[in-house]
């Protein structure tokens, strides 16, 4: 199945920072802003996860869910939610099944060892579950202000 904009996003069922397990198709009626990133606790995405924080009631006024996926277990989100007061669900991707579906767990290089990662990447998905918009290889700077503005211009 190939994730592109315009397709049904692929649903998944994975343990969530509520403490449930969560679906992407629960939050039909709703836009959703899907974004995968490596590592909880690390800089790039400590910075990511506070703008997207920082903006949370701006995406919650265009009836915007934010949910970040990693493969860090619940315990570490819990960490991170809780260190940088993080009001959105973290989902634990731990055998990166969701990361699988959505084509962004790849080899990566990092100080000359090559190893399996997550390319951070963010999904806006619409009310409909269709994607609307994707972004891969995501850089971290001004990218929760683009994804804020693509949902206003757009999914308002």
């Amino acid at each position: 199945m190939t994730v592109e904009t315009g397709t049904k996003a692929p649903d998944f069922k994975l343990p969530a920072s509520n403490g449930k397990e969560v679906q992407l198709s629960d939050f039909k009626g709703k836009n959703v802003v899907l974004y995968f990133y490596p590592k909880d606790m690390t800089p790039g995405c400590t910075t990511q996860a506070c703008d997207f924080r920082d903006k949370h009631s701006d995406f919650e006024e265009q009836n915007t869910v934010i949910i970040g996926i990693s493969p860090d277990p619940l315990s570490r989100h819990d960490k991170f939610i809780e260190k940088h007061g993080l009001p959105f669900l973290l989902v634990a991707d731990e055998e990166h099944k969701a990361a699988e579906m959505y084509d962004v767990w790849k080899l990566k290089k990092n100080f000359g060892k090559e190893y399996m990662g997550i390319e951070r990447s963010t999904f806006i998905i619409d009310k409909e579950g269709i994607i609307q918009k994707e972004y891969r290889k995501v850089k971290v700077k001004d990218h929760v202000k683009d994804a804020l503005e693509f949902i206003k211009e757009n999914l308002s």
